[in-house]
């Protein structure tokens, strides 16, 4: 009869394997280093290195659900790693000028306090730019925002082919009006497959030829101001009502422009908001006498 284990043995019986692993490992290590020595063992520490330890629970970290021939590699290119990072810090410490780190770390030191009370100020600012000067940089540089891609204000609704009423729809569609909207998203919440109301916002003809059976090139012929475009294929009927277009290579529309010249003019503002601080700080210190000047002896 055999009987059979419970689950909580079978991972006794795995950490056993792994520490029996792991002090091979430790004493292989030892012998190929032509040092063995013993010490008074300390409760959950795997390794000792120039007084450093390195714990069990570290090692059972890294070996969870592998197998035990698994852990035991990890486990020996772990320990080689962390023991050989100790003994190049020690030898390192009697080789290199201590003064000099200590300068390296002093200098760190300022850099990060520094950093951090700079992130602090800057949580502070306005995340939003006023219009004027959005307008007022818009008008210095538009020359730098040119469209790459056309762009268009519209509407464009997808119905299943055969859907009634289709013409009604469209003669709405040219409408585009409060009570137009209204009766389009009513049929587009009955019939449609798609429906895209972006009559107030632009949306680049890339985006608009993914969405309907027609290729950018092809779409561009069609497209202007004030013009209904109608598309099909085998399974649908696409209307798009095209209210306003700004072709490749003018100037951007200043609200579709703001998405780019916002972020500029907030790293300016932080930019010009450390440099007053830096200011501040030393004027002050002038100020109090904090700040003590000496002649040359």
């Amino acid at each position: 009869m055999h009987r059979r284990r419970s689950p909580g043995s079978e991972n006794i019986e795995m950490n056993m394997k792994l520490n029996k692993v792991i002090f091979l490992c430790i004493a292989a290590g030892m012998l190929c280093s032509c040092t063995l020595f013993t010490k008074k063992h300390r409760a959950g520490v795997a390794v000792e290195v120039n007084g450093q330890y390195l714990e069990y629970s570290e090692l059972d970290q890294l070996t969870v659900g592998l197998s035990a021939e698994d852990s035991a590699i990890v486990a020996d290119r772990y320990i080689k790693q962390w023991a050989t990072e100790v003994l190049l810090y020690d030898k390192a410490r009697n080789k290199v000028d201590d003064k000099h780190i200590a300068a390296l770390v002093e200098d760190y030191r300022r850099s990060l306090y520094a950093h951090a009370y700079a992130e602090r100020l800057l949580q502070r600012m306005p995340k939003e730019i006023a219009q004027a000067e959005i307008d007022s940089f818009y008008t210095k540089h538009q020359n730098q925002y040119v469209l790459k891609d056309a762009l268009v204000k519209g509407l464009l609704l997808i119905v299943p082919n055969g859907t009634p009423d289709l013409e009604k729809v469209k003669k709405e569609m040219r409408a585009s009006n409060e009570n137009s909207i209204e009766f389009i998203e009513k049929y587009a919440y009955r019939y449609a497959t798609g429906y895209e109301l972006f009559t107030d916002e632009w949306k680049t003809l890339s985006q608009l030829s993914v969405w309907v059976p027609m290729t950018k090139a092809e779409l561009q012929k069609q497209l202007k101001p004030n013009t209904l475009v109608t598309m099909a294929d085998s399974v649908s009927t696409y209307v798009l009502q095209v209210n306003d277009i700004r072709a490749v290579g003018t100037a951007m529309p200043i609200e579709y422009a703001r998405v780019e010249i916002e972020p500029i003019l907030l790293r300016e503002k932080g930019t010009l908001l450390l440099q007053n601080e830096r200011e501040r700080i030393y004027e002050d210190a002038l100020r109090f006498k904090k700040i003590h000047l000496y002649e040359k002896k």
